[in-house]
């Protein structure tokens, strides 16, 4: 409807995150868009979380748009604001994250005059979202509101960009509001699931690759059921794991940087492969190598809710365009007799379960193995773990399993530092599951300082920092290619007293170097109640990658 008042387009703006149902945003504020925080003065509807850090700011808005499937909304102001917040949006875009970041730009009058911090925000973000744009007239706010909301959240969901101009905002005109924005769902075809059901017939070894755009509780749900009922392996793809309830007797464990050497060789030996909502990235497909983008002697069913993406890099023998919620509840449906179920199911699940089963290692004090499976044992299956990227999640991604989704936050891009601000996100978001980050030390300084966000808004949770005093995967690599020629990758002594560093945000900390240490200090911190972290002192030497279990001198 047309206002019959005039608005200043702060408020207009604010009235059109409401009518599309935002119920958080995250900001560092800015004087670009002071009338846009006018606005949220008097609206309760809407909380907004004050970060420390644009890039908390946009890594907390692509986790909560990833837990809600709704936006996650951010705002930052220009210039170093806004660059700042691309790490969070190129993760959005890579780990197909609905989200919309405003962003407040100069006065209209003095554009193209390369004011102070003036950037061409559309052309800067334009390669890593899904649309970049500038509203010039207040009056078109809900026109661009609308917009965004459509585009972040359909086919492929992503991330949006908009910048707001501080005189646009403050303008005072009548604006036509615009409806919430449904999601628009691609029914799946019935020929093509039958089809998919007569390749099923022809195969000898099927396995399904699962996660990623549109993917939702839904989907896990339904998708286990068809494939327990035919027996059939269901590998996540990379950093996917939640995509269905790891107790499922048909899952096989998580493709990418450290799996397991069965499964892998199962993905080479399946006659028929079956991708739903996983574009069958490089991690996923490790380098494009398991899986080819041709697949000589593999048929390749890929299921994916935006047809951009099928036939994009790999060859579908069988492309279906369809919402991933709907197109699993067809095949959880579809019987078919003359369909016999196989066996693979069992055996990849009871391999799987055998590779995250940590076995005590002699001669290492402070063994992750043995402390993910405490954790395990003691925390309920919603629990949610954030991290970010680094050899320490290689330990998680191995031995932890995960409940349905939403209980992983990771990025596919491999980001540093997506871990804290994640679980801050995860902790107001969802304050009665157990919210923990797991960090390397390198990882964890990268966004520390949003505690200090923790601690403002009464979160709970939990941080297990793993500290070998260095960036360790670069080193591994490092030790591979240029062995004993040490550079830049050594942190050294400049690393905090990081149970002081949690102690000065109000927290609790505990300091551990041996296995049964943690185990103590976690049966301590699992109890207590808001920020809590917990210092792992591990060895330089023995930094693995969890895949091999080996030295860091070993082969990566």
């Amino acid at each position: 409807m047309t206002s019959t008042t005039t608005r200043t387009g702060g408020r207009i703006l604010v009235d059109q995150l409401k009518a599309q149902g935002v119920d958080r945003l995250f900001t560092v504020p800015g004087e670009s868009f002071l009338a846009v925080l006018d606005a949220l003065h008097d609206e309760k509807a809407i909380d907004v979380v004050v970060c420390r850090q644009e890039g908390g700011v946009s890594y907390m808005a692509d986790a909560d748009g990833r837990m809600t499937r709704r936006p996650g909304i951010a705002f930052v102001t220009r210039g170093p604001g806004a660059t700042n917040a691309t790490g969070g949006v190129h993760v959005a875009f890579q780990d197909s994250t609905p989200m919309i970041l405003f962003i407040g730009g100069p006065d209209r009058g003095d554009k193209d005059r390369e004011g102070f911090q003036e950037i061409d925000m559309p052309a800067f973000f334009a390669p890593i979202a899904k649309w970049a744009a500038r509203i010039d007239d207040a009056r078109r706010i809900p026109e661009y509101v609308a917009r965004a909301f459509r585009v972040a959240t359909s086919g492929r969901p992503g991330p949006v960009v908009l910048e707001i101009p501080e005189d646009m905002l403050r303008d005072e005109v009548e604006a036509t509001d615009r409806p919430a924005i449904a999601p628009i769902a691609q029914p799946p075809c019935a020929g093509a699931v039958g089809a998919l059901f007569d390749l099923l017939k022809d195969a000898a070894a099927p396995v399904a690759i699962v996660g990623g755009a549109d993917w939702c509780p839904k989907a896990g749900s339904y998708f286990a059921t068809f494939a327990r009922r035919y027996g059939i392996p269901v590998a996540a793809a990379f950093r996917r794991q939640d995509a269905i309830d790891n107790r499922s007797p048909v899952y096989a464990g998580q493709l990418g940087y450290g799996p397991n050497p069965a499964l892998q060789k199962r993905i080479r030996e399946a006659d028929l492969l079956i991708a739903v909502g996983a574009r069958l990235g490089e991690a996923t497909t490790d380098g494009y190598t398991l899986i080819t983008p041709d697949h000589p002697d593999q048929l390749l069913v890929h299921v994916h809710p935006d047809p951009n993406e099928l036939g994009r890099v790999y060859r579908p023998d069988l492309p279906i365009c369809a919402d991933m919620g709907e197109f699993a509840e067809m095949l959880a449906d579809w019987h078919d007799p003359d369909l016999v179920p196989f066996s693979a199911g069992e055996q990849a699940h009871a391999e799987w379960l055998e590779w995250s089963t940590p076995k005590d290692r002699e001669g290492v004090a402070l063994d992750l193995g043995p402390c993910v499976a405490a954790m395990r044992e003691a925390l309920p299956a919603n629990s949610i773990i954030c991290n970010g990227a680094g050899n320490f999640s290689g330990w998680w991604h191995r031995y932890w399993h995960y409940g349905p989704q939403s209980t992983q936050l990771a990025p596919t891009s491999g980001t540093m530092g997506y871990g804290l601000p994640a679980a801050v996100a995860a902790a107001i978001r969802f304050k009665d599951r157990p919210v923990i980050c797991v960090a390397g030390d390198g990882d964890f300084l990268m966004n520390g300082q949003e505690l200090a966000t923790a601690a403002a808004q009464g979160a709970d949770l939990l941080v297990v920092v793993v500290d070998n005093g260095s960036y360790g995967t670069i080193r591994m690599h490092q030790e591979r290619e240029y062995p004993d020629r040490i550079s830049a990758t050594d942190l050294g002594p400049g690393n905090p007293d990081f149970v002081k560093f949690a102690e000065a945000f109000g927290g609790k900390g505990w300091r551990v170097e041996n296995t049964d240490g943690f185990r103590k200090a976690f049966a301590e911190a699992k109890d207590a109640k808001g920020i809590r972290l917990i210092h792992c002192l591990t060895d330089i030497e023995i930094v693995t990658n969890a895949a091999t279990l080996g030295s860091i001198k070993g082969k990566a």
